[in-house]
């Protein structure tokens, strides 16, 4: 193991021991009104973006943009190619980019947040904000490692490149791979049996090479739960209806804390340790954002926060 992955992993550990964690969290999410929430993220990392913010939607941007820039702070530590396990992890944040882009009335202007700054661990950002129309953006994804999305609706768009995160994290970090089948999993069955809709094919092809050829076919959801790998389906094993998916999501979430804990505690240096804590610290980040949102509403813990903190 090089000098440094070493160094890498030492200082990845590190990074995870400053984030609040699941008491920090609960004590966010206790607090009577957002700004007293807002006061204690003054005594962690997310202190960077949310000194400024004025709403809870703000708020849990600045959030994750601390999130993301740890993450680049953490590949500057690795070695020559160890940053591409992060762009394939960090890769939710440039669909999120796209998705915002999409969701404006003029694909710019007020009204669209400022896209996350994704610096080194970028796979195609700026060609897709140079693109004036869907179809351009289709075209810069179709030459670029996210591959066609199969349209150029903002639908299709945007769904392409979450299966394609899922996908290119599977290929590219082995640690990661559960997680990834996971995620393609949720997001099937959301546009499957929640949503009705068909996935155009190249979303089809990508589900299937992590779920197989059949979950993608299924005619029901309970034909897609039987057919799915065994990873995927212990997360959906007490979900017996589609409306109960929220609680897979939170199946997923424990899966990745419990998972990405346990990579960040192993005795050798090198990637595990790194995912470990891209895992850890992606946890933390989506816990404090829930814990806002429960501070926002009066101190009133959400049931999706209390089932993963």
């Amino acid at each position: 193991m090089s000098a440094e992955w070493v160094a890498g992993a030492v200082r990845a550990r590190a990074l995870a021991r400053r984030y609040p964690g699941a008491a920090g969290a609960r004590e966010i999410a206790a607090c009577a009104t957002l700004d007293e929430a807002l006061q204690r993220l003054v005594a962690t990392p997310y202190v960077k973006y949310a000194r400024a913010t004025a709403g809870l939607s703000e708020a849990q941007r600045a959030v994750s943009a601390t999130l993301l820039w740890h993450l680049r702070v953490l590949a500057g530590w690795l070695p020559r190619g160890g940053a591409r396990l992060l762009v394939a992890l960090a890769s939710g944040f440039e669909v999120a980019n796209v998705a915002a882009r999409l969701s404006a009335p003029h694909g710019r202007g007020s009204g669209v947040p400022e896209p996350y700054r994704l610096g080194a661990l970028e796979t195609a950002w700026r060609r897709l904000d140079e693109a004036g129309t869907p179809a351009e953006m289709r075209a810069a994804l179709a030459a670029s490692p996210w591959g066609d999305p199969g349209g150029d609706t903002p639908w299709a768009l945007v769904t392409g490149m979450r299966m394609a995160a899922a996908r290119r994290t599977a290929v590219a970090v082995p640690q990661a791979r559960e997680w990834a089948v996971g995620r393609a999993a949720l997001l099937t069955a959301r546009e499957l049996f929640v949503h009705g809709r068909s996935q155009p094919e190249p979303v089809r092809r990508d589900a299937a090479r992590l779920l197989g050829a059949r979950a993608p076919a299924a005619a029901s959801y309970q034909e897609f739960r039987e057919c799915l790998p065994s990873p995927a389906r212990r997360l959906l094993a007490d979900v017996e209806e589609p409306d109960g998916l929220w609680r897979a999501e939170t199946h997923w979430w424990r899966s990745v804390r419990e998972d990405g804990a346990a990579l960040l505690h192993d005795g050798r240096y090198g990637p595990r340790v790194v995912v470990g804590a891209v895992a850890v610290l992606s946890v933390d980040a989506w816990r404090v954002r829930a814990a806002l949102e429960s501070a926002a509403r009066g101190g009133r813990l959400g049931e999706v926060f209390d089932a993963l903190a």
